[in-house]
């Protein structure tokens, strides 16, 4: 049996090479290149207008309190964004394709702004009714805009397995992981065996006490956490990067350098600093891919562009965390001494070690917990708004809130692989599907945006009415 499942994983491996090296890369490539011209790069034209976005609370005349801001909305996405893959993927990105890797992740990040905007933009436009709140996401346009019921169900399937259990299993293993450095401590000893029973008991409670609360407080606990976390761990790379500020010219060269270099980059495409950058780029923001909207759609706002805006706005926040890893690494000599004998984790861990001695190590641990902690969260958002699409069954989400929570404690105890690389599969699927919708939705994108700017330049408060522009299938909107 084990046998075969191993025949199997290697079969996933092997088909994960081709659709994250060539396929999937090219199309979140080009959807994102395309939007940023139709949208008269939007993501940068319109990027103050984002910041004043997202300090509304609500939609101006209501104050109920299940509804979630367009703050509380970013923070979800960004909770989902901003995970363990900001601190070990990136190190990960550079031990393998070289420094070249940031550069093209900064390159994929600012396309990846207008993905992220068109997406984010139709969920609010399809959104639907969810209680006292709202639900929407790509299954939702899918079958609103689209009329394709059969595509929305495919995607909100490969959504949730992906999510729920792929992704969140991820999380627990790699925060499990985390501690390894801990373990034959010698003040520890009593617990080198069990810390992977004991973090999977501490996640599963808490993931029972988020996961089968209702919608708005995961809004507000993801509002109070991610925005805290992402701060101390920019800030501490800031200072990082003083102390080392003699050295930026050298490693700005090196990067931008290793970038183009051509020759090596053309020798092993598929572990050049182009390819690796470019896929950890596009696969830490999101954008394009289809989870983003789930959380964009729960925001109560008077224009779907409002919250457009903010989650493009989301990409680059992304961005700001991973370039801290970036040159948390570049910077250290564990990357200069060491870099091809530590990957990911351990790497990140010695460099702010080497920074800040044992407080560095200890920090690192706790970014960790956050990261994961937040993540898990906006994982289960994602896939829950998912399960309310394919069935309004109260036991049927009961049995799905209690599957994710042991997926939760199981993913502690054990490493995935097998359900780690069907998850990527999964995930190519469905970015797949949402590629194609939003390229299809691109005129319905582009009036939402042209509605929203002439209302700008006559003073006033955007409001969005979907009969006003011949937008048809919309709930929510007039």
């Amino acid at each position: 049996m084990s046998d075969i499942l191993n025949h199997f994983n290697e079969i996933l491996n092997h088909i994960n090479d081709h659709l994250y090296t060539y396929f999937l890369v090219i199309l979140l490539i080009v959807v994102g290149v395309y939007y940023t011209f139709r949208l008269g790069f939007v993501q940068i034209r319109l990027l103050w207008e984002a910041f004043r976005v997202v300090s509304e609370r609500t939609h101006p005349d209501d104050k109920h309190e299940e509804h979630i801001s367009p703050f509380q909305s970013l923070m979800i996405s960004t909770a989902s964004r901003v995970g363990i893959g900001n601190i070990a993927g990136i190190a990960f990105a550079i031990t393998v394709g070289g420094p070249g890797a940031v550069f093209w992740m900064w390159a994929m990040a600012f396309f990846g702004g207008a993905s992220a905007f068109a997406e984010s933009t139709l969920a609010q436009i399809y959104k639907t009714k969810d209680g006292n709140g709202f639900k929407g996401g790509p299954a939702y346009y899918m079958q609103r805009a689209l009329g394709q019921k059969w595509m929305g169900t495919l995607f909100a399937i490969a959504l949730i397995l992906t999510y729920a259990y792929g992704f969140n299993g991820l999380q627990s293993f790699t925060m499990t992981s985390a501690f390894e450095v801990y373990y034959h401590h010698p003040d520890l000893k009593f617990a080198q065996s069990n810390w992977p029973l004991y973090i999977g008991i501490i996640l599963a409670i808490f993931s029972s006490f988020m996961f089968f609360s209702k919608s708005h407080i995961i809004g507000k606990v993801s509002s109070m956490i991610v925005p805290y976390m992402a701060l101390a761990y920019v800030l501490l790379a800031v200072v990082a990067i003083l102390m080392n500020i003699h050295l930026i010219p050298s490693v700005i060269k090196e990067i931008v350098y290793d970038a183009f270099d051509f020759k090596a980059m053309f020798g092993g495409l598929a572990g050049s600093a182009l390819v690796i950058g470019i896929k950890r780029g596009l696969f830490s923001n999101e954008a394009g891919m289809g989870s983003a909207p789930n959380a964009a759609a729960a925001a109560h706002t008077s224009h779907p562009v409002k919250q457009g805006l903010v989650q493009s706005m989301g990409v680059f926040l992304d961005v700001i965390v991973c370039s801290s890893s970036a040159f948390l690494v570049l910077f250290s000599g564990a990357f200069v001494q060491k870099g091809q004998e530590l990957t990911a984790m351990p790497l990140v861990q010695e460099a702010m070690q080497g920074y800040y001695g044992h407080i560095g190590l200890h920090f690192v641990t706790i970014a960790i917990v956050f990261f994961a902690v937040t993540s898990l969260i906006g994982n289960y958002y994602y896939a829950q708004a998912n399960i309310k699409y394919l069935t309004s069954s109260k036991v049927i989400m009961r049995l799905f809130q209690a599957s994710a929570v042991a997926m939760v404690f199981v993913g502690a105890q054990m490493d995935l692989k097998l359900a780690w690389n069907l998850s990527d599969v999964l995930m190519a699927l469905m970015a797949t599907l949402n590629i194609i919708a939003i390229f299809f939705l691109a005129p319905i994108v582009h009036k939402a945006l042209k509605d929203y700017i002439s209302q700008r330049k006559a003073g006033k408060n955007p409001e969005f009415s979907a009969k006003k522009l011949g937008i048809k299938n919309t709930e929510c909107w007039d």
